[in-house]
C-alpha cells in the first residue's frame, strides 16, 4: 500500500548540484554524485510521495511515459527499500534507464497527479528515482548481461548506434538472433556520444553499457559508413534483416538573414560534436568559444547544450536567443492542461552558470568585421505570426527599435529537418517525407522488404526515451518477421498505429 500522506509529508527535493564555480570549472556532471546512504534516505523519501494513483498518467503513453514505465510499482519498491525488485521492474520496460534519468526531461513528471495542483507541492521527482534506482543497480552489481538460451540462425544488420539502435539491437540478440550494429562515426553511440555534453552524461555511463551489449553478443562495427564502405546491396544479402536507426540529423540552416555567409556562424551540432571530440582526447576543438561573445540562436535543449558547453569553454559572454516571448513560471491549463505537456519556462543547470537568456526577439542582420567574419548581430524586437500562405511562423518586429550585440561566435540551434542525404537511402529506393522522416507501415517496415525504420529518423528529432520506445517496438516487429511471432515486450505507441508517411 503506497503512502497516501507522503506528499504531504515529505517537499519536493530534486537532485543536488555542484556549486557553478566547481562545475564550470570541470566537464564532469552538474548533479553531485550521492552514496548510497543518501539514496537510501533523501530517494526513499521522495518515493513516499508517490501515492500509486487509480489511474497512473505518469506511464501513460498518450501523456506520460512513452516506455510505459511502471513508475508506482518501482516508486513503492524504493519506499519499502526493496532495491533488486526496483531494478527488476524498471529495467522490465527500459533498456537504458541510466540514459532517461540524466537525459529525458520526464513528461511523466508533468502527467503525476500530483501536476494538477501546485497546493499538493509539485510532482513525484520521477525521474531523479529513476536515475537512483539505475546507478544503485550498476554499483550493487546487478547489471549483468542476458544471454540467449537458443540461437535463432538469423542475422540482422542495425545501421546507427544511438539509442534506438541500441535498444533494437539489444531486444534482438536476446530473442537469439545474430545482430551487427554499423557505425559510422569512429566512436560508437552516435548522439549519445557526441551529441550529447559530458556534463549531462559521462561516456562512461555510455561505455559500461555498450561492453554489457558486447557480453550479451552483439556486434559493433564503427567507422563503416554504410552505402559508401559497405555497398548496400551486399549488406542485404548477408543479413536477414535491416533496421534504421540513423537519426534526423540534418540541421536547419539559416540562409535567408543578411550576413549569413560569415563565418563564424555555425550549426549547434558542429560545435557540440567538437566539444565532445576535444573530451575524448582528439584535440583542441574545431569550433572553440574560448574568449568569444558568443550568441545562440534558439531556445530549446540544443541550445542550452552550447550555452552550458561554452560557458565550460571560457566563453567571455554568451547570449541565448528565442523568437518566442517568455513562457509563465507554471502551467497555465488554458493552453496545456493537465496531463500534456506544459507550455512554460524551463531553465536548465546551463542558465544558472553564466549569461543570459532574451525572448521576443530576432536576429535581423549578422555584421561583418570587414574581413568576412562576424562580429556582431542586429536585433529586433518581434512577435511570432502565422503566415496565412505558407503555414509558417515567422517573426514580425513590433518597433522600430535595433539592438547590436557582440557576437564572435553564432550557434545555430534552431531545429533539425529530418534524415541526412545519404546513399544509404538512395540504394534502398527511399525517399523521406515531407517532414525530413522515413515513412513505414505498422509493422515498421519501409517500402524496401525487410528493411525497418526507427527512432529519430522515422518520428523526427525527439527525445531519449522515444527513441528507445521505438527501438523496442522495431525489435518486436522484426523479430515477429524472422520468426512469425515475437516474445519481446513492445511499448504501445500512439502514434505508430499505423505508422503512415507524414
Amino acid at each position: 500500500m503506497a503512502d497516501p500522506t507522503g506528499f504531504l509529508d515529505y517537499p519536493r527535493m530534486t537532485a543536488p548540484k555542484r556549486e557553478v564555480e566547481e562545475r564550470l570549472a570541470d566537464w564532469h556532471e552538474v548533479y553531485a554524485p550521492q552514496d548510497r546512504i543518501e539514496r537510501g534516505s533523501q530517494v526513499r523519501q521522495q518515493a513516499h510521495r508517490c501515492m500509486d494513483c487509480g489511474v497512473p498518467f505518469c506511464h501513460s503513453a498518450g501523456a506520460g511515459c512513452p516506455l510505459g514505465n511502471l513508475i508506482p510499482e518501482w516508486n513503492e519498491l524504493v519506499r519499502t527499500g526493496s532495491w533488486q525488485l526496483a531494478s527488476e521492474r524498471l529495467h522490465a520496460t527500459n533498456n537504458f534507464p541510466e540514459f532517461t534519468g540524466r537525459l529525458c526531461p520526464a513528461p511523466c513528471e508533468s502527467a503525476c497527479v500530483l501536476s494538477i495542483s501546485p497546493a499538493s507541492g509539485g510532482p513525484v521527482t520521477i525521474k531523479r528515482i529513476e536515475q537512483a534506482i539505475a546507478d544503485e543497480s550498476w554499483e550493487a552489481g546487478r547489471v549483468t548481461e542476458r544471454r540467449a538460451s537458443v540461437a535463432s540462425g538469423k542475422q540482422v544488420a542495425v545501421v546507427g548506434s544511438g539509442p534506438a539502435g541500441l535498444a533494437a539491437a539489444q531486444q534482438l540478440t536476446r530473442a537469439g538472433h545474430q545482430v551487427h550494429v554499423y557505425e559510422r562515426d569512429d566512436r560508437l553511440g552516435g548522439l549519445l556520444r557526441y551529441g550529447i555534453p559530458e556534463f549531462k552524461m559521462a561516456k562512461s555511463v555510455l561505455d559500461r553499457r555498450l561492453a554489457q551489449l558486447r557480453a550479451e553478443g552483439t556486434k559493433f562495427i564503427a567507422g563503416c559508413d554504410v552505402g559508401s564502405d559497405i555497398a548496400v546491396e551486399r549488406l542485404r544479402a548477408r543479413y536477414d534483416a535491416v533496421v534504421l536507426a540513423v537519426g534526423a540529423l540534418r540541421g536547419r540552416t539559416d540562409t535567408s538573414t543578411p550576413g549569413s555567409e560569415l563565418s563564424g556562424i555555425h550549426l549547434a551540432m558542429e560545435h557540440l560534436v567538437a566539444a565532445n571530440r576535444a573530451c575524448e582526447g582528439d584535440g583542441p576543438p574545431s569550433v572553440d568559444a574560448a574568449g568569444k561573445h558568443v550568441v545562440i540562436i534558439g531556445g530549446g535543449d540544443t541550445g542550452a547544450d552550447c550555452y552550458g558547453t561554452a560557458g565550460r569553454q571560457g566563453a567571455r559572454s554568451v547570449t541565448q536567443l528565442d523568437r518566442y516571448p517568455m513562457p509563465p513560471p507554471e502551467r497555465d491549463d488554458a493552453i496545456t492542461p493537465w496531463p500534456s505537456w506544459p507550455w512554460l519556462l524551463r531553465t536548465y543547470p546551463a542558465h544558472e552558470e553564466t549569461g543570459q537568456r532574451r525572448f521576443a526577439v530576432a536576429v535581423e542582420r549578422f555584421i561583418d568585421d570587414g574581413h568576412g567574419r562576424v562580429q556582431a548581430v542586429q536585433l529586433r524586437r518581434v512577435r511570432v505570426e502565422r503566415d496565412a500562405a505558407t503555414g509558417e511562423r515567422v517573426p514580425m518586429p513590433v518597433d522600430d527599435r535595433v539592438e547590436r550585440l557582440p557576437a564572435d561566435l553564432v550557434l545555430l540551434a534552431i531545429g533539425f529537418d529530418g534524415v541526412e542525404r545519404m546513399a544509404l537511402l538512395d540504394e534502398l529506393g527511399l525517399s523521406p517525407s515531407a517532414r525530413g522522416t522515413l515513412s513505414c507501415g505498422s509493422d515498421w517496415q519501409t517500402a524496401a522488404p525487410g528493411v525497418f525504420v526507427c527512432g529519430d529518423a522515422h518520428r523526427g528529432a525527439s527525445l531519449v526515451v522515444w527513441a528507445i520506445a521505438e527501438g523496442r517496438s522495431a525489435a518486436h516487429a522484426v523479430d515477429s518477421y524472422l520468426m512469425g511471432s515475437s516474445d519481446l515486450p513492445a511499448p504501445v505507441i500512439p502514434s505508430a498505429l499505423p505508422l503512415t508517411p507524414a
